[in-house]
């Protein structure tokens, strides 16, 4: 029962003290919000980096693909001379 009554009383005596400014606090200073720019600018960094490394992957592959179908297109058209040259 005396426990009841601490917890009761308790609210009427912190009541009358603020616990809170009415003026709007940065959660971080001025210092953690460099470290925040220079680490967002590294995230960045590195997601473009990586970004730049898959498209350069894609190209490559690409560029072979162009390569392999100019070959093959090369071979066609031998074997179509070759074709064309017996028949004449």
């Amino acid at each position: 029962m005396s426990a009841l009554r601490i917890v009761r009383q308790l609210p009427r005596s912190t009541a009358t003290i603020r616990s809170f400014s009415a003026v709007p606090q940065r959660m971080a200073g001025e210092g953690s919000n460099t470290q925040s720019d220079a680490f967002s600018k590294r995230e960045k960094a590195n997601e473009d980096y990586y970004v730049r490394e898959e498209e350069k992957k894609k190209l490559e592959a690409l560029k072979k693909r162009i390569a392999d179908k100019e070959a093959d297109l090369a071979k066609d058209r031998k074997d179509m001379e070759d074709l064309s040259g017996e028949k004449k």
